[in-house]
């Protein structure tokens, strides 16, 4: 009798070993859990990082005139009236650094030269 107790106790202990390493809920799928949850837990901080941004840009583009006119310069181009717009070319990445010879240039007739009234 005490045979048939310890072989069914053994045979309910190999089960539920069975179930935690194995089955449904086990160690694997729990620890597969935890690192979703750690890598969802990553993109909710940086996108409300994002969020907090937007929402302070909106908040100046609403009370701010400075806002407006810093977005209107950078991403449309515009200028004031009676600016001069300056464009800096930068060179490619493949365009040789020396300068050639300046050679001197004569003025067309009838332009008036630098300094004079």
């Amino acid at each position: 009798m005490l045979r048939w107790i310890a072989l069914v106790l053994i045979v309910i202990l190999i089960g539920l070993q069975l179930r935690l390493w194995v089955g449904n809920g086990s160690m694997h799928e729990v620890d597969a859990l935890r690192v979703a949850v750690k890598k969802q837990s990553d993109e909710n901080a940086r996108l409300r990082a994002r969020n907090e941004a937007l929402g302070a840009d909106v908040v100046d583009l609403k009370h701010g005139d400075q806002a407006v006119e810093a977005r209107a310069r950078t991403e449309l181009g515009l200028i004031k009236p009676g600016e001069i717009f300056y464009q800096v070319v930068e060179k490619p990445a493949g365009a040789s650094t020396t300068l050639p010879p300046l050679l001197p240039a004569k003025p067309a007739p009838g332009t008036p030269l630098l300094g004079s009234p």
